[in-house]
C-alpha cells in the first residue's frame, strides 16, 4: 500500500490548475506588512480572467488586487511588480496597516519553474521562488538547500539570488521578503519561501461526526484519509483533500501512516475504538491521538489498556474526550464536535511549529 502524503502549497496547486485551464494567470502574494492587515506575509491568491483561488484577506484590498491583476491579463506590461496598499488611505479598510503586494503574470513559459517548485514540494523540501521585480520575463529561480533551477536572466544576479535565498532557508524563515541588490535602495527581488508542513489526518469512522469532521477539514490545508469498512455509508462526494479508504483492517493504516500524523478515532464500535487506540500507542511519533467519548469511556479505555500492560504515561497522550475547550461550547451535535476537534488540531499544529511552545489539551465533557 502506497500513500501520497506530500501536499503542494495551495497557491502552487492553483497556478498549475490555472495555467492548464486558462494558459494565463496572475499570482498575487502579500510580500510585506506593517501594522494591522488582513493576512500575513506569504498569503497568496491566483487570478484568471474568470476566477480566483486563495485569498489575501478579502475586503477592498482583495477587490482592488483582483482588478489590477485582471487589467494586467488584458494589457500585460511587466512580469513582476509590486504595489503598496496603505489600507486606510487607498482602499478604505479600517485595519489601517500597510500591505505591500507582489503581482506576477504567468504564461505557458512559467511551467518550467512551476514544475521545479512542485518537485521540491513533493519531496517535502524547503524551497524559495525568486523573481525579479520590474522584469518583463516570466522566468524564476527555484532554490533549495542543494539545488537551483531556472534563471533571472543574468548569471551574476542568479548567484546573488541563490546565496540570499539559501541564507533565508538556513535561517528557518518563511513567507515572502523583498530584497534590494547591493548598492540599490529599492527592492529588486522577491523571494517567496515555502517550507513543508505536513498536516496528515487519519479519521476512523464514517458516522455522523466523521462526516461533519471531514467537511470542516475540507477547508483546511490537511491531507485526510477517511477510513471505515462500511463502504455504503460514505457520501457520494467528499472535499478534494479527502481520500476515502474502505478496509476491514484499519489498524494497517496506523502502521503505515507517516510520522507526525493526527489520528482521530470515532467509529461505531467501542471495541474497535479501543483496538485502534491500542495499535496507535505502539508508536510514539504522532502529533495527536484522539478518541470520541466521555470521561467514563476514557476510564474504560485506561482499565482495558492497563490490563494489557500499557503504561499510564503512554495512555496520557490520548485525548479523550476530543475537542477544544471553548467557553460556552457544550453542544453534542456532530457539527459542534467537528468544529471543536478541528480547532484542537489547528492549535496542536501551531504549537508543534514553535519548538518551545507548550499546549494543554483540556477537553469539554461529552
Amino acid at each position: 500500500m502506497t500513500h501520497e502524503h506530500a501536499a503542494l502549497p495551495p497557491w502552487l496547486d492553483a497556478v498549475a490548475d490555472a495555467l492548464h485551464r486558462d494558459a494565463h494567470a496572475v499570482l498575487v502574494v502579500v510580500a510585506h506588512v506593517s501594522g494591522s492587515v488582513p493576512r500575513e506575509s506569504g498569503a497568496a491568491m491566483v487570478v484568471t480572467r474568470a476566477a480566483t483561488s486563495g485569498t489575501i484577506g478579502g475586503g477592498h484590498l482583495e477587490f482592488e488586487a483582483i482588478r489590477l491583476a485582471r487589467e494586467a491579463l488584458v494589457e500585460p506590461a511587466l512580469a513582476t511588480w509590486i504595489v503598496r496598499f496603505p489600507l486606510a488611505a487607498r482602499v478604505g479598510q479600517c485595519c489601517g496597516g500597510v500591505a505591500t503586494v507582489v503581482f506576477s503574470t504567468l504564461d505557458p513559459s512559467s511551467r518550467s519553474w512551476i514544475d521545479a517548485a512542485q518537485a521540491c514540494a513533493r519531496a517535502e523540501a524547503a524551497f524559495a521562488c525568486v523573481a525579479r521585480i520590474g522584469a518583463r520575463m516570466h522566468a524564476r529561480l527555484v532554490v533549495s538547500a542543494d539545488d537551483a533551477r531556472g534563471t533571472l536572466g543574468d548569471p551574476a544576479l542568479d548567484s546573488a539570488a541563490v546565496a540570499f535565498a539559501r541564507a533565508r532557508l538556513a535561517a528557518g524563515t518563511c513567507g515572502t521578503v523583498l530584497m534590494p541588490l547591493p548598492g540599490e535602495r529599492e527592492p529588486s527581488l522577491v523571494v517567496q519561501i515555502e517550507r513543508p508542513d505536513p498536516f496528515a489526518v487519519l479519521v476512523f469512522g464514517n458516522g455522523h461526526v466523521g462526516r461533519a469532521l471531514v467537511q470542516v477539514l475540507g477547508v483546511l490545508p490537511a491531507q485526510v484519509r477517511w477510513i471505515d469498512a462500511r463502504d455504503a455509508d460514505f457520501p457520494a462526494s467528499v472535499p478534494r483533500n479527502v481520500e476515502i479508504v474502505v478496509t476491514d483492517v484499519p489498524e494497517a493504516e496506523l502502521r503505515e501512516a507517516p510520522p507526525g500524523s493526527f489520528v482521530i478515532v470515532l467509529t461505531h464500535s467501542h471495541a474497535l475504538d479501543f483496538a485502534l487506540i491500542e495499535t496507535a500507542l505502539a508508536r510514539d511519533d504522532w502529533r495527536y491521538v484522539g478518541m470520541i467519548g466521555s470521561r467514563a469511556k476514557r476510564a474504560q479505555l485506561e482499565r482495558r489498556l492497563g490490563a494489557r500492560g500499557i503504561a499510564a504515561e503512554r495512555m496520557s497522550s490520548v485525548v479523550c474526550p476530543i475537542g477544544a475547550a471553548l467557553p460556552g461550547l457544550t453542544g453534542k451535535a456532530p457539527g459542534s464536535i467537528a468544529i471543536a476537534v478541528a480547532a484542537q488540531l489547528l492549535a496542536v499544529k501551531a504549537a508543534s511549529a514553535r519548538p518551545h511552545a507548550t499546549l494543554t489539551l483540556a477537553s469539554p465533557v461529552r
